[in-house]
């Protein structure tokens, strides 16, 4: 039996089926199982011909996997897409005016909104952005905002991503596929597409592209095809119709980036950096990388190419600052949060370390600089000696850890060998800040937990992925 308390997206609260739900309920309803089946092998079929795979770092035996689908569409109302969408576009512009600030003028600093400490010893600030004028004031073209759901109401953002958010490849190569298997279905609704997701993410690197550039050449920078996100790296640059780099195709002649081509050496105006900043440039981050490009900063300060995501714009996304974004959002908006965040204890605070280290039964505990699931703690989920151990650790250095309630996210259907059965999801929509305008797809990666009860819908983490459909109003 369906757990009353737990939000059900396609049940609801009450058991009776909610409206997006409709068609696709009736639909099942006179699908035999056989149907499914065959789908669901044929979707792993086309999954495996294409060769979407990541990487698990640290797993011998499976260097390489497939990402699990479930060809059960997660779905959301024009209305519900209408709110999260103005949420999201205002919550990331908040965060590019963050950025512009802490490398700017500083008023929030000066403000006391955020402490002065998470800024300057966070791993991810960087000085050498001090002072730079980006070209309309973004540093974040490409979010990745995880946000969930307890009720019929309200999204809860859980995470920013705004670095290298991957995923976008999964999301659209999810909707290709269902538009294979299951067109009749498709065809009974007014679907919002997503496919001109690569049109509109190319749109916006150009532009931002520096000033004068009047046919911007643009790149995607790869760290090469042991990366677990090389799929998405040739897949974004294939469907752009750009060249996919690594750091040796590209070098730097006075101040300006060029791409070796058989033709000769092709300036280059915007890079999509799929790279993390220690190795972008060696003569300014890490001596020892062989990933990145001696002297790109220099080009980059002197304003003759655009890096995409800006480097620096880590300090905004790791757990600690996350608690302070509501309070951001209103410091230079003047508005109240669209979206709200999941209330959060830092353990840096001696009364949030005290309640958590005697709650961890109840809590999820996060490394402030975590991702992909590790790092972090589901109390009721842990045994005795698990939960101990945690607490020795964020005692040690509760400056690293942050913590917050183990929330009832929302479910939606898998289909299973029994049939449709409740897994726990979460959404990743994708943001696109240009110089112009900002820019979302209706809809996301909705990323599911397979095991019956988990919470934790990461890939690395045994999590797969459904398609997530938004419908016209």
């Amino acid at each position: 039996m369906a757990d009353r308390s737990i939000f059900d997206e396609m049940n609801g609260q009450d058991g009776q089926g909610r409206a997006a739900y409709d068609v696709l309920q009736d639909w099942l309803k006179s699908a035999p199982t056989e149907l499914l089946e065959r789908r669901r092998a044929e979707a792993e079929l086309l999954f495996r011909k294409v060769g979407i795979t990541f990487a698990v770092y640290g797993n011998a035996e499976a260097e390489e996997r497939l990402i699990p689908f479930d060809i059960i569409p997660r779905i959301l109302s024009g209305r519900e897409w209408s709110r999260l969408s103005q949420g999201l576009e205002q919550r990331v512009t908040a965060l590019n005016m963050f950025l512009k600030d802490i490398y700017g003028a500083r008023e929030i600093l000066r403000a006391g909104i955020v402490p002065e400490e998470l800024v300057y010893q966070n791993p991810y600030y960087r000085p050498q952005m001090n002072g730079l004028s980006l070209r309309g004031g973004v540093y974040v073209q490409v979010a990745g905002v995880d946000v969930v759901r307890v009720d019929d109401e309200d999204f809860y953002v859980l995470e920013d991503n705004l670095r290298t958010p991957s995923g976008v490849s999964y999301m659209l190569e999810n909707r290709e596929v269902m538009l294979r298997l299951f067109p009749d279905l498709m065809a009974m609704q007014r679907i919002r597409p997503i496919e001109n997701y690569v049109n509109e993410l190319l749109a916006t690197l150009k532009s931002v592209a520096p000033e004068g550039s009047n046919r911007p050449t643009v790149v995607v920078l790869t760290p090469g095809s042991l990366n677990s996100a090389y799929y998405e790296h040739s897949f974004l640059a294939d469907r752009m119709g750009v060249e996919l780099v690594e750091g040796r195709d590209l070098f730097v002649r006075d101040e300006v980036v060029y791409m070796r081509t058989t033709q000769g050496p092709k300036r280059v105006d915007v890079i999509y950096s799929r790279i993390d900043d220690d190795f972008l440039d060696p003569l300014v981050f890490r001596s020892d990388s062989a990933l990145g490009v001696p002297g790109l900063i220099a080009a980059y300060r002197a304003g003759n190419v655009t890096i995409a995501n800006a480097p620096g714009t880590g300090v905004a996304d790791d757990k600690a600052m996350y608690s302070y974004v509501p309070d951001i959002v209103r410091f230079y908006t003047g508005e109240e949060p669209i979206l709200k965040n999941v209330p959060t204890w830092r353990c840096r605070e001696p009364d949030a370390l005290k309640y958590v280290t005697d709650n961890l039964h109840e809590l999820v505990v996060k490394e402030v600089n975590g991702s992909g699931g590790y790092g972090m703690l589901v109390g009721p989920h842990a045994t005795r000696e698990a939960r101990d151990e945690f607490r020795r650790r964020v005692l040690d250095r509760p400056d690293n850890y942050i913590a917050q309630p183990t929330l009832a996210l929302s479910t939606s259907p898998i289909f299973t060998q029994n049939g449709l059965a409740p897994r726990h999801v979460d959404l990743r929509p994708f943001v696109l800040s240009g110089a112009d305008r900002v820019r979302l797809v209706p809809g996301g990666l909705t990323r599911v937990a397979l095991t019956e009860g988990s919470l934790v819908v990461n890939s690395s983490q045994g999590g797969g992925t459904k398609d997530t459909w938004v419908l016209s109003e």
